[in-house]
């Protein structure tokens, strides 16, 4: 497992990275997407157990390899957690050539200036000093900005930064997300306040250091295009964002040199009730209009 061979995986972006971090709050949603509704589980145990089950069925698939798939983003369960005997991080490397990335944010604070920052992580150091010794490559941290509000996304950005640098101090590739809710009316406007404020703060890092964006699909093509091409930015992926899939797959494709990151749009359609072959069958036609749309640009 060298650290070379990932980046440069990701770097050439030939395929997208799967969002597989569903924690706490967000499990029984995805769980219930996946056919398993609330109560079928006694305790919160059970409930990870069955999580965990659906991503290994999801990682072990044929259709699941680092061909279309570059990376794949784990929730800290998941990481501690097995495949067939193996860390799920080593598996992914070693048995489908997947990067693996680790979600290290533990929620939000309230919302603030329209925007709302990352909870305090005062375990931060410990957790990725284990990532890093678990084989992970890299990191992400979600803040959302809800809107066009300069002092709320200067803040959101600021803290991105700060929690970038601590990740590449372990080593780490930073994957910064602030996300810009999509449903809000003058999106466009916090997007351009959002894009300053990152160039910005690459600008300042140091020369030779690299991190990763993860943004809300734009309202206007293209619009990443700077951060796509900055020297500091190994790779700019998009999340879904409540977009069902088809709809963020063609945005995504108009925007190039950006990648997907989708969590509920690459489990669309997948069920606990369906045969391996069908499973498989959907999983890959999925990955296979996901990968499309990330190398269209």
């Amino acid at each position: 497992m060298t650290k070379a061979e990932m980046t440069a995986q990701i770097a050439g972006g030939k395929g997208f990275i799967a969002a597989l971090d569903q924690s706490g709050g967000s499990t029984p949603k995805a769980l219930k997407q996946y056919g398993i509704p609330d109560g079928s589980w006694k305790d919160e145990s059970e409930m990870f157990d069955l999580i965990h089950a659906m991503r290994t069925r999801i990682i072990k698939s044929p259709a699941f390899t680092g061909d279309r798939v570059v990376g794949a983003i784990l929730f800290e369960q998941t990481m501690d957690r097995e495949i067939d005997g193996i860390p799920t991080a080593t598996y992914l490397w070693q048995n489908r050539h997947v990067v693996p990335f680790l979600k290290i944010d533990k929620g939000l604070e309230d919302e603030v200036d329209g925007c709302q920052v990352l909870k305090a992580m005062p375990y931060l150091d410990t957790l990725l000093a284990r990532a890093a010794k678990a084989g992970i490559y890299g990191s992400k941290e979600r803040s959302v900005i809800s809107a066009a509000n300069a002092k709320g996304i200067q803040a959101v950005v600021d803290q991105q930064f700060a929690v970038g640098a601590q990740v590449a101090s372990h080593g780490l590739m930073p994957i910064l997300e602030p996300e810009v809710t999509i449903s809000i009316a003058d999106k466009a406007e916090a997007e351009a306040i959002l894009r300053d404020a990152i160039l910005k703060g690459l600008d300042a890092l140091p020369a030779g250091e690299q991190i990763m964006l993860k943004l809300s699909l734009p309202s206007v093509d293209n619009f990443y295009a700077p951060l796509v091409d900055h020297p500091k930015v190994l790779k700019v992926v998009a999340l879904s964002g409540g977009y069902k899939r088809a709809e963020a797959n063609a945005i995504l494709a108009r925007n190039r040199g950006m990648i997907a990151s989708f969590s509920r749009a690459l489990t669309e359609g997948l069920s606990a009730q369906q045969s391996d072959a069908e499973f498989d069958a959907m999983l890959d036609e999925t990955i296979a209009s996901i990968y499309a749309a990330s190398v269209a640009g």
